[in-house]
This record gives structure tokens, sequence and C-alpha cells, in this order.
């Protein structure tokens, strides 16, 4: 996708001095091989191995070179801890370490590596550094499990790098009717996100100086015909939508700045109708489908956590309201509910925002609330322009990183699906089915008191997404619980 950093991964060989160097480079070899055959790219191999400090200032100086931006230290053997952590610390990318596990009986007798033993010095040597290093649940691999402990790492160090690089554009005040957007933003200094808040004024003056390029437009218009199709009932607003996303592309490449990557937050109701005489949320969906979420309501830590799942999964993510009941009547006979109960299940909705490649039987509508409340319930006019349609049925992950009032932040992470259940209902909606949800909603989204939005990405990225947060130092992180295990502050009379 656009807008995410491309991940150059450095597998740096350590060897403790005492320990043959030639047994780590045998094992670097084999996992670099590995990785061949798995058709992993954008990894190299560090043609210096660590035996002391000058060895890390040589694979620095290289690293810097090749312009690599994410470590393997890879312990062929026990390994030198104090060069190593110090490679990481003057490395400043995202780093985890790998061990080899000792490949048969005939290894033990000379060439065992001890790097079971390595693994807890290293981390020692972590602590003292105080250093965050992603080091998975069995770090001991085979050349083949350490292919997938590094695929997952790539994921997870495009999302921190991707936060550590980003601009937030807000366009207008973050509502009044909704103050749960409206967060505390110096956590997202704290984290690297620069933010940078505009009037909507700016954003409206900006779209009117684009009407003279007709070219730009017309293109622009003739891509979203093609995207529509025969779902498209009001062709005459396409120039206007189109004039809008022009608006909106040319402010973030020329605001983007220092930083290397963007996302939008927006104001959308109800004063942009009565001015731009449309709704944005179809323009929304496209540039979140290109890999530049636009959240809605100015929710600015909306569009991060949208940004981060696009980074994990390298697909499109959405925004929605954690929204409503379903009603059983809705529900075919014989539906799966993917582990969750009945109680477990809930709509996801939004107005209009969801890129048309996760929704199902999609087309451009009206905003059906903003026209009762803007147009008396009449013919639709400024409330036109929503991509609605049933959200696809997908495994997803549900996620959301929130400061709360006293500036910390606070974060959740659930897995579940979107099931294949028409919603009966307007906009880009669907029904999730959250193991466990019922209880996670009351004791981490209602008692922790997150804001009524929530990301969603369309595959399970948990596993990222946890690890992610842990390197950029998150350390309230909320997950479903077991039955057999109580919330915090949870009532076990009331089960």
């Amino acid at each position: 996708m656009l807008n995410q950093p491309e991940i150059k991964l450095a597998i740096v060989g350590v060897s403790r001095d005492c320990f043959p160097a030639s047994l780590t480079k045998k094992r670097v070899a084999a996992l670099m091989a590995e990785l061949k055959k798995a058709k992993v790219t954008g990894v190299v191999d560090c043609p210096v191995t660590i035996e002391n400090e000058k060895d890390s200032l040589a694979a620095l100086e290289w690293a810097r070179k090749e312009g690599v931006n994410a470590a393997c230290m890879f312990l062929g053997n026990f390994g030198p801890e104090g060069p190593t952590t110090y490679f990481v610390q003057e490395f400043g990318g995202p780093a985890m370490v790998l061990a080899a596990r000792e490949e048969n009986k005939a290894v033990l007798a000379s060439d065992r590596g001890d790097a079971l033993c390595g693994i807890l010095n290293f981390s020692y040597n972590v602590g003292l550094r105080r250093l965050k290093v992603y080091i998975p649940e069995y770090p001991n691999v085979t050349p083949k499990e350490g292919v997938a402990e590094i695929k997952d790492f790539i994921k997870i160090a495009r999302t921190v790098i991707g936060v550590k690089n980003l601009k937030v554009f807000g366009f207008g005040p973050r509502p009044y009717d909704f103050l749960a957007c409206n967060a505390p933003i110096q956590p997202l200094f704290d984290l690297g996100v620069n933010v940078q808040e505009n009037s909507e004024l700016d954003l409206f003056e900006h779209f009117h100086k684009m009407a003279g390029r007709t070219a730009e437009i017309d293109a622009i218009v003739k891509d979203m015909k093609k995207e529509l199709g025969s779902k498209c009932p009001y062709p005459d607003l396409l120039p206007q939508l189109a004039q809008y996303e022009l608006a909106l592309t040319d402010w973030f490449e020329k605001n983007l700045g220092a930083a290397k990557y963007g996302v939008i937050a927006g104001k959308c109701w109800p004063a942009f109708q009565t001015s731009f005489h449309f709704v944005p949320c179809y323009v929304n969906s496209r540039l979140t489908g290109r890999g530049i979420p636009v959240a809605c309501e100015v929710d600015i830590y909306g569009a991060l956590s949208e940004y981060m799942l696009e980074c994990a999964t390298e697909k499109p993510a959405t925004l929605l309201d954690i929204n409503n009941s379903v009603p059983d009547d809705i529900l075919p006979k014989g539906l799966k509910l993917a582990g969750a109960t009945k109680r477990d299940l809930y709509m996801g909705f939004h107005c209009g925002n969801t890129c048309s490649k996760c929704l199902k039987n999609c087309g451009m509508k009206y905003q059906l609330i903003m026209n009762r409340g803007l147009e008396g319930g009449g013919k639709p006019v400024i409330s036109r322009g929503t991509m609605e349609g049933q959200i696809i049925p997908s495994p997803t992950t549900m996620f959301r990183l929130q400061s709360n009032s006293d500036g910390k932040l606070v974060s959740y992470i659930a897995h579940g699906e979107f099931l294949d259940v028409n919603p009966h209902s307007f906009g880009s909606i669907g029904v999730a089915a959250i193991p466990g949800f019922a209880r996670f909603y009351r004791h981490v989204l209602v008692q922790k008191r997150f804001p009524h939005h929530g990301a969603f990405g369309f595959e399970k990225a948990g596993k990222i997404m946890f690890e992610a947060l842990k390197l950029l130092g998150v350390e309230d992180i909320n997950t479903p619980l077991p039955e057999d295990k109580l919330y915090p502050g949870e009532n076990p009379f009331a089960l």
C-alpha cells in the first residue's frame, strides 16, 4: 500500500569469542537460505559477525550505508550480550532477537551453541540499557521457525516505524457532541507522531482553489466512475467529490513536511454539508483504501488506529461506531457465531466511510440521518456522497489506541469475525461477532472510558498489534478475558 514504510531488515549474527564464529555464520546462512526459499523479500545478511564493540561499530556503519531500518539479532551461539545490545541501542530502529536451536545430537559433542543461555543474558542487558526489543514467545528457533517469526516482525517493524514518522492532519475542532474524540494530544507527540490541526475554513478555501485544475478533477471522476459502475445514482455529484479528493491529496502532499507518512481526521457534519454541499464519506473511503486513513468527526486517535492496522495487515482498514445490538430476527437459522454468543454480537456502523473493497453490494447513497436533520427528509442534495453496503464477511481485528483524560495511553485488541448477515440497515455496516464481547464491552470499553469509534482490520492481526504497542511503550493493553477470569472490578456474583 501507499503511505507505509518499506522495511529493510538486517540479520545480524553475533558470536561470543569463546565460541567459533563459524558456528554463527553457518546458522545465519541456514536461516537466510530458508528465507529465500520462503520468498521473504527485504531481508539482508550483515557481513559483520559481532564479537566485540568494534564489530558493533562496523555493523552499524554497514547498516547506515545499506539503508537498513530494522534488525534481527541472531544468536548463533551464546553471543556477547554487551556488544549485541550496544548495536541495538545505537541502531535506534525496531529490533528483535532470535537464537539458534541445536540441530541434532551430532552437534552436542563440540558445536553446541548454548543460545538458550544467551537469550537470558541478552534480556538482562536490554534492561540495563532501558531498551525495548521484540522477543518472541519462543525465541529459540530452527531456520524454518525463524522465518515465521521474521515475517511477523517485519509487520511489527512497519507499524512502529510508521507511527514514529507520522503526521496527523486535523480539520476543524473536535465536535462538542463527541467529546470522547477530544482526547489529549501530548501522548501522540510522546510516540513521535506530529499533529497539524487546521481550520475547516483552511480546507474550504483550499477546496475552492482546486476548481481550475480540471484535467486532474476529470481523471479522478473517471476513476470514480470505474469504481462505482452502475452503483452511482448521482453522476452530477462526482466532479464536486473529485475536487474535494484533489484538495485533500494536494494538502497532504504540500504539508507532509518532515514526516514521511500521514493520516487525516476531518470534521464531517453538520456545517460541512451546508458549506461543501455534499458529505465527504465516499472520498474518505477512497483515500483509506489507498493507505491514507481519513477518520470521521476529527477523531485523531481513530485515524492513528486505522493506520496502525493498515501497516500491520497491508490491507485497508475502517473506522466504525460500536453501534447497536442485533435483533434475533435478522439472524439466519443455523448461523455459526464464530465462538461468540448472541449476547456478544453487535453492529459496527458508520455513515459511509468504508473502502468499497471491504463492502458487499455497495454503492453511493445519501446519509439518512443528515438528510432528515438538514433537508427535512426530502429529496437528498447536500446529504449525498456516502459509500454504503454490508461489511464483507471476514476475520477482523478490533483495535484502538487512545489517550484517556489523564493523558495516559490505553488500548484494546480483540479478534472476531464479520458475519455474513444482512444488517437490514443503512451506512457502511456489518454484524460483528467478538467472542466474550459482552463482558469486554462492559469492563474494558465502558469501564476504561473508550470512545464510540473502533478501528477494524480485515484479518487477525492481534499478535502484531500487541507487540507493536509494547515496542512503542504502551503498557495498558486490554484483550478479552476467558470466562473463568474476572476483569478488575467485575462482580463475581453478577455472572
